[in-house]
């Protein structure tokens, strides 16, 4: 990625109709969606890094059309409406700003390596596939060799819907394409809350008064005062290789870029494993609970060899292929897996915790939350809502318990699947 000179960060006092705090994806959308619904009106948006440096700029890049996990037709139905939604609603941006982010409607692999998980999770999943009408290609071996330029993984439902993206890169594309009416302060984090008649919110270096706001955040959100003890914070590491050479290009069997997630993400099994148009290849597993928003070099360091070996077992023929960079983001999901989203104050709406799909699910709650704080009556917030609300969590340590045994739990029973 180029350099971006960042937007200003706040200085003094300025007065809004609404502001919008978070620049990920689910902030730039209800920004955008404001504008768009109150073109007269004034809007802030508040980040306290800078655009692409947050969780939505450091993700693989998968914009999903289809849930990761599928167990209730209708639950389903509304997840399909709201990926094909933010899908539909991120390409327009990008094709109207000319946002250079590597989009491309590449597909997506869910691979399973065992024989098990074909038949536990692959096979049931088609059959959903097939009772909500969606298009996918079942996968052997022999096809995703020639497909994938490894012959690692048994079998794979391929769905063509999602898109592959640089998140960075269209993240900072959104960010710089905002509408006149928005005004982006970068390097703001909010320090003190206000909710009485107007929204009041302190900066370091200034304060900004709203009548309104939205708030795009994910798990910080239960330092804003909202949705505590109900959000659960996960470190997911990635790796990213250096640039194939040629030679190394000509081993895969020259196949196009591709995108790969593990049969059952959700569980924390797996990696997940992108070719990149820049012919680089993306590892990124190793999750773990991480209240505490930090993992140290020495652990990146550890992360990095594993993902070296995960490296080696997919593509033996490319031995000498090493890892350029490792790093760390972080998700927050919920324990029954359902968003933060709606009016959690006279004043302030929320869209938090998209449970680990922010880019499309993240753009289209932001949506969603500009239309409800506008009185508009979208259909689609009804399915928003229908997915429920973040149910209250054991208080810590007894989480930290309890989070730690499940995700080692899950990986001890899918173990052959890593």
């Amino acid at each position: 990625m180029p350099p971006r000179e960042p937007k200003p960060s706040l200085q003094g006092t300025v007065q809004a109709d609404w502001v919008v705090v978070g620049a990920g994806f689910v902030g730039l959308a209800a920004a955008r969606r404001l504008a768009e619904n109150r073109p007269s009106s004034k809007i802030i948006l508040i980040e306290a890094q800078e655009a692409g440096e947050g969780a939505s700029g450091r993700n693989s890049g998968f914009v999903i059309d289809v849930p990761h996990k599928l167990s209730d037709l209708n639950a389903s139905r509304c997840h399909l409406r709201l990926n094909h939604a933010g899908i539909d609603y991120l390409r327009k941006q990008v094709e109207q700003h000319k946002i250079a982010c590597d989009w491309s409607q590449a597909g997506k692999y869910q691979a399973a390596i065992t024989n098990l998980g074909v038949r536990e999770i692959l096979e049931p999943t088609s059959k959903e596939f097939d009772s909500l009408g969606q298009p996918y290609i079942w996968c052997d071996r022999a096809e995703l060799k020639k497909r994938l330029g490894s012959d690692h993984f048994t079998a794979a439902i391929y769905t063509p819907g999602t898109v592959l993206v640089n998140p960075a890169a269209l993240t900072r594309g959104l960010a710089d394409t905002l509408p006149e009416n928005v005004t982006l302060f970068e390097q703001s984090p909010v320090i003190k809350t206000d909710y009485n008649d107007k929204v009041e919110l302190k900066t370091p270096n200034g304060s900004i008064s709203a009548g309104g706001m939205i708030l795009a955040v994910n798990s910080f959100a239960e330092q804003f005062g909202f949705y505590q003890g109900r959000l659960l914070v996960f470190a997911v590491n990635a790796s990213l290789s250096r640039c194939l050479t040629q030679r190394e290009y000509e081993v895969l069997g020259r196949v196009d870029p591709w995108g790969l997630t593990p049969a059952n993400p959700r569980a924390g099994i797996g990696a997940t494993v992108r070719l990149t148009p820049d012919l680089r290849i993306l590892i990124r597993q190793t999750a773990a609970f991480c209240p505490s928003f930090r993992q140290s070099d020495d652990h990146r360091r550890k992360v990095q060899l594993e993902h070296k070996r995960l490296l080696n077992e997919r593509f033996p023929l490319l031995p000498e292929v090493n890892l350029e960079y490792t790093w760390t983001g972080y998700i927050c999901v919920s324990g029954n897996g359902s968003p933060g989203f709606g009016r959690v104050a006279p004043n302030v709406y929320a869209a938090v915790c998209d449970n680990g799909v922010g880019v499309v699910k993240g753009t289209i709650s932001g949506l969603l939350g500009a239309d409800m704080a506008c009185g508009l009556d979208n259909p689609l917030i009804a399915d928003m809502q229908a997915l429920g609300a973040p149910n209250r969590l054991p208080p810590r340590p007894f989480l930290d318990i309890g989070a730690h045994t499940r995700l080692a739990w899950s990986r001890w029973r899918g173990r052959v699947e890593e």
